[in-house]
């Protein structure tokens, strides 16, 4: 049997076992035996790693965000409001896919905003191109999802395709730690109550996983799912941001109800009619989480026009590395003013975490 067979096989059991407390271990091993029979079947059409390297676009700016929804929901109109225009476009054909960047300059920061095809249902499992379209989406830093206001609907499957693409919008690493041993079998370790599996069914899944030596530190409370994430190794998460297009169409009252409905933090916007762009862009800035840096050349004064965009917790190394790929080779020592200096004009070293709106001097040989 094949492995397309194996896999319609354990989607039909999946589909015919009726879900409760009593068959949550029989499902959680079904799936994971799915994710690690998918991931053979991308590895051996040479889809899996590689389908997130075959419709690269550059990154470039300080951040890059994805725009993901069905065909016709305003994607391209919105790109357009969000670099206003005047940015450089540019087109990248992968034969009949093309993904079109502009560039959002927003509070000092040149942020890539990429309009991806829409998507359709099963596209994470080729559909309409669906793999090499979010492919795409693996790599940026922020996905917008859009969606529109007679399709609310759609939000689980949006979601639903990302994560058959092995993106994990809105979530966070599951704080799990698996040391592959030689000898000695499997030992658990968790400083949690577990709810949402056993060790039982943790050793059934590495078994799955011809992993039958490892120690296993557990500090949450995870499903089965977290724990194949964890063994795959390959789970990319990104952070979303939800808008519902058209609004300029219907009354606050729809607007609501739909926004109860999706149970997300959703901004209402019209790209057509410009309403909420504005807002939608400081969203986006804060959702990449950057931060601004002032830079003060030696004996000159700072540079508040222009400051240097970074993500938060960078360090000073990191400044050295965006300035000049030179630049770490070369410094002595950073003197410092604003929140994360003890005093004004604080020498610190390429290890100091930098603060929004600090003021930076880089003394280098």
């Amino acid at each position: 049997m094949g492995v397309p067979e194996k896999i319609k096989g354990i989607e039909e059991e999946m589909a015919k076992t009726k879900v409760n407390k009593a068959t949550n271990h029989h499902l959680g091993l079904l799936r994971a035996k799915l994710a690690r029979l998918r991931q053979e079947q991308d590895d051996n059409r040479g889809t899996g790693k590689a389908s997130s390297q075959g419709y690269d676009v550059k990154k470039s700016g300080d951040g890059t965000v994805a725009i993901i929804g069905l065909p016709n929901v305003g994607k391209s109109t919105l790109l357009n409001r969000l670099t206003n225009a005047k940015s450089k476009v540019g087109g990248y054909k992968f034969t009949t896919l093309t993904v079109v960047p502009g560039v959002l300059e927003h509070k000092g920061a040149n942020i890539q905003i990429l309009d991806l095809p829409g998507i359709i249902e099963k596209a994470a499992a080729g559909m309409g191109l669906g793999k090499r379209i979010l492919s795409v989406a693996r790599s940026a830093d922020l996905v917008l999802l859009i969606i529109d206001i007679y399709k609310p609907e759609v939000y689980p499957l949006l979601l639903k395709e990302l994560r058959g693409m092995g993106i994990r919008p809105d979530e966070n690493p599951p704080n799990v730690i698996i040391e592959k041993a030689t000898t000695g079998g499997i030992a658990i370790t968790s400083m949690v109550k577990l709810t949402k599996i056993d060790e039982k069914l943790i050793k059934q899944i590495l078994n799955v996983y011809k992993v039958p030596n490892a120690r296993i530190m557990i500090r949450e409370d995870i499903s089965s799912d977290q724990l194949v994430d964890v063994l795959l190794g390959n789970r990319r998460y990104v952070p979303t941001v939800t808008v519902l297009n058209k609004v300029d169409l219907i009354d606050s009252k729809t607007i609501k109800k739909i926004t109860s409905q999706i149970k997300r933090k959703i901004i209402p916007i019209s790209a057509d009619s410009n309403v909420n762009v504005n807002e939608l862009k400081d969203y986006i800035f804060r959702e990449l989480d950057f931060i601004r840096i002032f830079l003060r050349p030696r004996g000159k004064e700072t540079d508040f026009d222009e400051p240097l965009i970074i993500k938060n917790g960078a360090l000073i190394g990191d400044v050295c590395d965006k300035l000049h790929r030179d630049m770490k080779s070369q410094f002595r020592y950073a003197q410092i003013w604003g929140e994360s200096a003890k005093f004004g004009g604080q020498k610190v070293g390429s290890t100091h975490t930098l603060r929004d709106k600090d003021v930076l001097t880089l003394i280098t040989r």
